[in-house]
């Protein structure tokens, strides 16, 4: 299994990671408002299909190191950045899927946990992504925020996110085909 999103379609991409167990604990930490925001993004994600669910990024406190500017790419963002989606699947501790409302675009992100021995395997898909630009930056963050979910998990202290989604960021603009 290759760490690399895999791009399953023109507007999809499917990341595999395993990651330490048990699998509810892997659960908390997607719906979870204080445990998503170590690795991913704050914000409440109701319990029901048609819930709410919040996103507010912060990727600079993913990380102790105290230097990890964006780069030039990404220095015209805000800092903190919000989001929001609907609930689509509701499944605990199994399935989780949402729509993410950007721009007036919107996409959609499941998540599937299944245990494997003592290991949980998540299969993260994003569906409905626009163009190759936006595959590739969500390839690279994507591919970053698991790696920090990993850390997290294992209780190591997690890269810094711009430094390491960069160097990510590049290998995708090299791995997906330009159409």
């Amino acid at each position: 299994m290759s760490e690399f999103g895999e791009v399953i379609a023109a507007d999809s991409v499917r990341f595999e990671r395993i990651l330490p167990g048990p699998i509810e604990r892997v659960w908390g930490y997607l719906v979870d408002p204080d445990k998503r925001a170590r690795w991913f993004c704050g914000g409440k994600t109701e319990s029901a299909v048609g819930g709410h669910v919040e996103m507010h990024f912060h990727n600079a406190s993913l990380s102790t190191e105290p230097d990890d500017p964006p780069p030039e790419k990404y220095r015209d963002l805000p800092e903190k950045m919000s989001f929001s989606g609907t609930v689509t699947v509701y499944d605990p501790p199994n399935h989780l899927a949402h729509t993410w409302d950007f721009e007036g675009e919107t996409s959609e992100v499941s998540y599937q946990l299944s245990e494997q021995d003592d290991q949980v395997r998540l299969v993260l898909t994003h569906r409905r992504l626009k163009s190759r630009e936006e595959m590739i930056s969500v390839c690279g963050g994507w591919h970053t925020h698991l790696d920090i979910l990993r850390d997290v998990l294992q209780e190591t202290s997690p890269q810094p996110f711009w430094k390491r989604h960069s160097a990510i960021e590049d290998e995708y603009e090299s791995r997906i085909d330009s159409a």
